[in-house]
């Protein structure tokens, strides 16, 4: 047996597989390793997709998935989780059922309602699902922009920044690349304080993975006992460089490069 010495942080991993390896599963794997934790992983769907467009999702059996998180909480002390592209109301139901078991850590979704390319993934029923009973498990949601109108109904950020809050999360993340500002401006919301808005120089270019490694990355530093301030501080800025050294594997978005710093 290893001395405990060696032990990482690990962060449980609830996500979908993108096969070109720029978002999903992969994209959380890579990001969590490079901030010093180690992710264990159960697939919620596989996804036909490259960096140029997104045909189909693929389910996975609910069953099969629950067992494997319950697998993985009666074996391994989890210090934070993150949670990302949820496509079916069986595999939802099964992660809300395995929240309560994770009440005690923090939990990081990343609501995936759109591909980077583009297509609808995520179904108005699953929103509306998130929206009324997974939220007040979460510790820190990040959506985008489109996905926090979405998630909402309401168009202006920070009435909708509320309304997340309302609903039980602690912490809300708005990122703005979708946004017509000069520069990105993301917003973090917390309950009582006053908004911590971050500004980004645009890059050209359009990324495929970068809301996967953004939330990645708070979920790693909250599981290194950092508050949530400071975990989407470095979050943003890991991030950021990610995508500048960005790499063109396909024909259309760029993967982030998340070893940019190794």
């Amino acid at each position: 047996m290893s001395p405990l010495k060696n032990k990482k942080p690990v962060v449980l991993v609830l996500a979908g597989h993108d096969p070109s390896g720029g978002a999903g599963i992969q994209a959380d794997i890579e990001t969590i390793a490079c901030n010093g934790c180690h992710a264990a992983t159960v697939i919620t769907c596989l996804t036909i997709q490259n960096t140029a467009e997104f045909r189909q999702v693929i389910q996975v059996n609910p069953d099969n998935f629950n067992q494997q998180v319950e697998m993985i909480l009666a074996d391994i002390p989890i210090s934070a989780c993150k949670i990302g592209l949820i496509a079916d109301s069986g595999i939802l139901s099964a992660i809300e059922k395995n929240l309560i078991a994770l009440m005690d850590i923090p939990v990081v979704l990343d609501p995936v309602i759109n591909a980077g390319t583009g297509a609808r993934i995520m179904s108005d029923d699953i929103c509306a699902i998130l929206y009324d009973k997974v939220l007040p498990f979460i510790t820190v949601i990040t959506p985008n922009s489109i996905e926090a109108r979405a998630l909402t109904g309401i168009d202006n950020l920070d009435d909708a920044a509320a309304d997340l809050l309302n609903r039980g999360c602690r912490a809300v993340l708005i990122t703005g690349t979708h946004e017509q500002s000069a520069k990105i401006i993301n917003t973090l919301y917390m309950q009582n304080e006053t908004p911590v808005k971050n500004e980004w120089e645009r890059l050209p270019g359009s990324y495929h993975g970068s809301g996967c490694t953004l939330s990645s990355c708070v979920a790693a530093q909250l599981a290194l006992g950092k508050t949530i301030r400071e975990a989407v501080t470095i979050a943003q800025k890991y991030t950021w460089y990610a995508l500048r050294h960005g790499m063109l594997l396909g024909r259309e978005q760029l993967h982030p490069d998340r070893f940019y710093s190794k």
